[in-house]
């Protein structure tokens, strides 16, 4: 294994972190937030001779990036960021906690959007704003960024996109690496740009915009009020559901029609899916809440905007959906399981992995009754290999037996079973909130350590699709050959 290249590049994504904490600095010293203007100073200067000091020990010729390269690099920056990413919390004061505070950063990074912090509101600015940047760094991956504007390594990095990018299938978009990495990255800027001018012209302060834009764009769902986004204005929501079904769309659909094939981009299965299942759920959620809102134009908006927040795994919330029916709950935790298309910034199984599911179901059923049948999976008009379809159903597996492995060591605690099951969901398909004493109007504080451990490993696992952090923490994967 090219350990050289490995941690190269690792040094490379801590030295980006170091820049990427100017935004926070900045902010600090605008409105004169002493604590944290050290706190975000110290850091960045600890991150950038990290880094340099990785970079220039672990200079090498060898740029070649393999498959199992490409998942330890992943899952080594992210735990690096992470690290990283606490320190300001630390040394500010604000969480003083360091597990509490990596939770705070890898839910940021994994924009998952659990949090420990009872009152967002003390952090203040500076602080609030690195969270929910950390949201937008983590929805596309910063890796994606290292290969689209600075990476020198060869074409073999779509191993280190497909590590890193969300969904079963990641191909590219053109020919060479750098620029399937770096088109969604600019189709995703633009989509953010938008959204802080559309906040901003229903007249919500220009702080609010941004750091509610970062947070949506990476659908993390971090709050900078204590109950979340209910306090906007209806437009606002209006405009945030919308953009959070946005983000949860396919990036290569935004491509395609950029590009002009509108036909093609509207001819996707899994988009049509998306929308089909999403609608579904609002009608459901709708019917379900309708008796209890003041009028129709309430009850709407609280189901698109919620259907939208799960589905897309945001977590933003405008309602405690705690308090509704069995069935819009129960609607809810599917959308949590599914989650949103693969290539986007949202979190769960995904779209797409659930059609294969149900085609290789009805596959099975049409062999089971002629067997000598042949029966071939096809998605988006393509033929998928077994190879794949087989992969699919065997993530789907792993899935299943590490959310009931989560539950079941969450449990040490003594919350519910409906606390422990839905926060181990919640967490592995990067949510943040789910039901019971984690629901939308709670916290993650009254966790253990151990089980913030557990959750923190679950959120990792989740947005990094299982096999990269498994992968990096195998011996095997280090053992000389």
């Amino acid at each position: 294994m090219n350990n050289k290249m490995i941690w190269n590049i690792v040094g490379r994504v801590v030295r980006i972190e170091a820049i990427l904490l100017l935004l926070p600095l900045i902010t600090s010293i605008i409105y004169t937030e002493n604590f944290s203007v050290l706190a975000f100073l110290i850091t960045a200067v600890i991150a950038f001779i990290l880094g340099g000091l990785l970079v220039f020990f672990t200079k090498t010729s060898n740029h070649i990036i393999y498959a199992r390269e490409g998942f330890v690099i992943v899952a080594l920056a992210w735990i690096s960021m992470s690290i990283i990413g606490s320190l300001p919390f630390i040394i500010s004061g604000k969480i003083p906690s360091f597990i509490d505070a990596l939770f705070e950063t890898v839910s940021g990074f994994t924009t998952t959007g659990a949090s420990v912090v009872k009152d967002v509101t003390q952090l203040g600015y500076g602080l609030n704003l690195w969270r929910c940047f950390t949201h937008w760094i983590g929805g596309m991956g910063i890796l994606v960024f290292v290969v689209a504007f600075i990476s020198k390594t060869s074409d073999r990095s779509i191993h280190v996109l497909r590590a890193e990018m969300p969904g079963p299938i990641i191909d590219k978009i053109t020919p060479r690496s750098k620029d399937t990495a770096k088109i969604p990255y600019l189709i995703y800027s633009g989509l953010t740009i938008l959204l802080i001018v559309m906040l901003f012209l229903g007249k919500m302060p220009i702080y609010d915009s941004i750091v509610t834009a970062l947070a949506t764009a990476g659908t993390g769902g971090f709050g900078i009020y204590g109950d979340s986004v209910a306090s906007f204005s209806s437009y606002s929501q209006w405009v945030i559901a919308i953009f959070m079904l946005l983000f949860g769309v396919n990036f290569n659909v935004y491509f395609l029609i950029a590009i002009g094939k509108f036909k093609s981009a509207f001819k996707s299965a899994e988009l049509k899916v998306y929308i089909l299942i999403f609608v579904s759920a609002v009608i459901v959620v709708l019917l379900n809440i309708l008796k209890t809102c003041a009028n129709f134009e309430e009850a709407l908006r609280l189901s698109v905007f919620q259907v939208s927040s799960v589905m897309t795994t945001t977590g933003f919330s405008t309602a405690d959906y705690n308090l509704w029916s069995e069935m819009a709950k129960s609607t809810l935790l599917m959308l949590m399981i599914i989650g949103g298309s693969a290539g986007s910034s949202a979190g769960g199984l995904k779209v797409s992995r659930v059609m294969l599911l149900f085609k290789k179901i009805g596959a099975e059923f049409k062999r089971i009754i002629n067997p000598k049948r042949v029966n071939t999976i096809q998605l988006e008009g393509k033929r998928i290999d077994e190879a794949s379809v087989s992969g699919v159903t065997s993530y789907f597996a792993i899935y299943v037996v590490l959310i009931a492995i989560i539950a079941f060591l969450l449990s040490i605690d003594g919350f519910s079973f409906e606390t422990n099951l839905s926060a181990s969901i919640a967490c592995f398909n990067n949510i943040g909130p789910g039901f019971g004493a984690v629901g939308p109007i709670e916290t993650y504080a009254s966790f253990s350590p151990f089980s913030k451990i557990i959750l923190m490993i679950a959120m990792l696992l989740g947005r990094l699709e299982i096999y990269p952090l498994l992968i990096a923490l195998a011996p095997s994967t280090w053992l000389k050959k």
